[in-house]
């Protein structure tokens, strides 16, 4: 049976600071917006400034909370710099109470003996080592609060283990790993862990991987984002620890 997505009222946010790695791309939009129209100081994390920047006036054009623009390229990233990163939330914002995971490297189906080893090397990076370091800077963070959040964003785990789907499928793989343990740590206490499974939308990693799917074929990721914005409310304490799964029932 699917499960049922938490109601996002017009308040769920309010007053919260939420971190968006990887705000730029076609979820991470959704989720800002998802996020600031509900009262959440969002903080736009990602490479391509320019974008963030448009995001940043279109969430003020929504009547959001200001937000917070923080570019970092995560492929380049160091520990040093995630502890910038926590420092500067504790400092210019109070600290965080959510951050969700959108970022995602993907460079199109590939065979795993065609993959460069810097592309390999980078998408590791991005998908998978990135989220877990960022979570370790932002730990003692998010302990401070009453309530604070978690939230990664996995894909089906049977399409990932297929043919050409690369350094992107195996940290995608290892991704729901790292969930499920981080999540099990923190089955109790303050800080819940979440994942959200979205159905096909209409993004640009989507297009690569489906080049002759229409651009129409799939839905905006709209809900997917209001979705992963809930989980980051005090509304999906009872999903703690849970995989939101957003896809059809069979």
């Amino acid at each position: 049976m699917q499960q049922r997505v938490p109601a996002l009222a017009p308040d769920a946010l309010a007053g919260r600071v939420v971190l968006l790695v990887g705000a730029a791309g076609g979820l991470g939009r959704a989720s800002a917006l998802a996020c600031g129209r509900v009262g959440a100081t969002v903080v736009l994390l990602g490479r391509h400034v320019r974008a963030l920047e448009a995001l940043y006036d279109e969430l003020l054009a929504a009547g959001a909370p200001q937000p917070a623009i923080y570019p970092l390229n995560l492929e380049g990233a160091t520990p040093r710099d995630y502890a910038t990163l926590a420092e500067t939330l504790a400092r210019d914002l109070g600290g965080v109470d959510a951050v969700a995971f959108t970022a995602a490297r993907f460079d199109g189906l590939t065979p795993l003996e065609l993959i460069e080893p810097e592309v390999w090397l980078s998408q590791i990076q991005v998908n998978l080592s990135a989220p877990l370091l960022i979570v370790q800077a932002l730990l003692p963070l998010l302990r401070q609060r009453a309530d604070s959040a978690i939230a990664f964003v996995l894909e089906d785990p049977a399409r990932m283990r297929r043919a050409h789907w690369g350094g992107y499928g195996v940290a995608k793989c290892a991704l729901e790993g790292l969930f499920a343990i981080l999540a099990e740590e923190h089955h109790e206490g303050p800080l819940r862990v979440h994942a959200l499974l979205p159905a096909p939308m209409r993004t640009a990693l989507r297009s690569l991987a489906y080049f002759g799917e229409h651009g129409e074929a799939q839905p905006e990721p709209t809900a997917a984002g209001a979705a992963l914005a809930a989980l980051l409310g005090p509304a999906a304490a009872p999903l703690r620890g849970q995989v939101l799964d957003l896809r059809a029932p069979d």
